[in-house]
């Protein structure tokens, strides 16, 4: 059975992804404010720098990866609480490889852009979740 402490620990990771995620969908200002800060450092530079078409692009997009994070979290929530909790054979791989190819396919994109402050982003994210995982392994051998 997997402790209580880690399993805690990857519920409310997830839950947090699931709450940025809708945020993103439901003040997609701010979220365009946030990436403006972490990209720029300035949470105005979007507006800024780039014209009132781009900034609706940008809020769209905003949008559209927050309601995805949304669901992604919901999924991973799903897997926590039932293969994984029960430590099913494919629990621990059900969630330790979504977020591997997610990790690989986004670091190597934003540093593709130019954005390696999102590496950075990703790698806090990955710590958090590879922690626990590490942690909870063995329960699933």
């Amino acid at each position: 059975m997997i402790p209580t402490f880690w399993f805690r620990w990857l519920y409310l990771v997830i839950v947090g992804i699931m709450l940025f995620g809708a945020s993103m969908v439901v003040m997609p200002d701010a979220a365009r404010d946030l990436f403006s800060l972490l990209f720029y450092a300035s949470p105005g530079e979007f507006q800024a720098r780039y014209p009132a078409d781009a900034n609706v692009y940008i809020l769209f997009a905003h949008g559209v990866l927050g309601a995805t994070m949304l669901g992604w979290g919901a999924t991973m929530l799903l897997i926590l609480r039932g293969p994984f909790k029960r430590c099913e054979p494919g629990g621990w791989t059900m969630l330790a490889m979504p977020l591997i190819l997610w990790f690989i396919a986004d670091s190597a994109f934003s540093l593709y852009t130019g954005f390696w402050q999102n590496v950075l982003l990703n790698a806090v994210l990955l710590l958090l979740f590879g922690i626990p995982l590490g942690a909870t392994r063995r329960y699933f051998s």
